[in-house]
């Protein structure tokens, strides 16, 4: 049976964060820095070292905003999330207002030879649940409704994933669906926020 273990990106975890994005998995250009970029003009014209360079330097200023998850000890995904209000650009792209204390899941990878085995839904589980000890009260996530059969298109993460860890859809934004979860309690005053 596969052991299948979440952790949160820190310093050490490093070289474990360019495992999952390198050539040799298949992900080797974005290195996850699409978010921290002013605008998508020019995106699909930026290189793999220049992410990898801008994605040295949120490791350097200390900028850990993601999970990765490990399969029998191997890392096989990475999900950037994070405060939600940091990301300008996800603010801007998605039309929404500022919302303290929320936070969002904005990208999601599980390498090629790891994919087709439900991991991204279960990976989604383990992140909740870590959430949830963090006491994280609400978590939002924007996949494609539908991104056709180019399993590159599914960076926000597969729709079907969030609605088996439990997220719920609660209206769209840009065509793309607005989900939510809870991981933690409300507080004393059943603020969700």
């Amino acid at each position: 049976m596969t052991e299948l273990k979440v952790r949160r990106i820190c310093r050490e975890l490093i070289p474990d964060f360019y495992t999952v994005h390198s050539p040799e998995s298949g992900e080797g250009w974005c290195n996850c820095v699409a978010w921290h970029v002013p605008t998508w003009d020019g995106w699909d014209q930026r290189s793999a070292e220049q992410n990898r360079s801008l994605r040295d330097e949120l490791f350097s200023r200390g900028e850990f905003d993601g999970y990765l998850l490990y399969s029998d000890g191997v890392p096989v995904g990475w999900c950037q999330a994070g405060p939600r209000d940091r990301l300008p650009k996800l603010l801007s792209s998605f039309g929404l207002i500022p919302e303290p204390g929320t936070w969002a899941i904005t990208c999601m990878v599980i390498i090629p030879s790891s994919r087709g085995k439900g991991l991204c839904a279960q990976f989604l589980l383990l992140i909740l649940d870590e959430m949830k000890t963090a006491g994280i009260k609400k978590i939002e996530a924007y996949p494609k409704q539908n991104y056709g059969s180019s399993p590159g298109e599914a960076w926000l993460g597969p729709l079907q994933a969030y609605e088996k860890a439990g997220f719920r859809k609660m209206g769209e934004v840009k065509g793309n669906a607005l989900m939510v979860a809870f991981p933690a309690p409300p507080d004393q005053k059943g603020s969700q926020t």
